[in-house]
């Protein structure tokens, strides 16, 4: 390649030989023809010199570096586009975190709530028990005071009728006799009343 191109730098100097003879008379000595040979010959040696050293020292290092920012870049856009990928996968993950402790929330709080409504079922269940046996009690109680309840009317009325005798006349009564008035009195109203 060094020598084509020497070749053509020769060729085109003896093109412009013509042109070099008609100024040779102006007086300008690079243009005469004696010295040509070692201006071609210092010129093949500056542009060869040259050549080699941007051949064999710069280009390659330009070269060297251009490859290596080359990977460089390469490198760069893979790592990019893995960590898009990863960011993308993470995304996903997130996404789907998010919706299982959504359902999981759901899930816990339907728990929760049907833990909550058979709570108060078994106590609403058992305040109604508690309830039934208190009015069944209160029942008892009630119709145990309407059985007795005679008795201590009569009971009451006897004692009240002796005191009210013995206030009005001062004499002592007989606390019998007038238990039977009263026991008298007292059945006659039974019937009157149904009972």
């Amino acid at each position: 390649m060094i020598k084509k191109k020497i070749f053509q730098l020769i060729f085109l100097s003896f093109l412009f030989l013509e042109e070099a003879f008609a100024s040779e008379s102006s007086g300008m000595p690079q243009l005469n023809p004696e010295f040509w040979i070692s201006q071609i010959f210092w010129l093949v040696l500056t542009f060869g010199t040259l050549y080699l050293v941007l051949s064999k020292f710069i280009l390659p290092k330009i070269s060297a570096n251009l490859e290596k920012r080359k990977s460089q870049i390469l490198e760069n856009i893979e790592a990019a586009e893995k960590s898009r990928e990863e960011s993308e996968d993470k995304i996903k993950e997130y996404n789907k975190i998010v919706q299982d402790s959504k359902i999981e929330a759901k899930n816990y709080f339907n728990q929760t709530r049907e833990k909550i409504l058979k709570d108060i079922n078994q106590k609403k269940e058992n305040l109604d028990k508690e309830i039934n046996e208190e009015i069944k009690k209160a029942e008892i109680e009630i119709e145990d005071l309407k059985n007795k309840s005679p008795e201590k009317i009569n009971k009451i009325a006897i004692e009240i009728s002796t005191d009210i005798i013995r206030q009005l006349t001062s004499i002592e009564v007989n606390n019998s006799s007038i238990s039977a008035i009263v026991n008298d009195l007292s059945k006659d109203k039974d019937k009157y009343y149904g009972i």
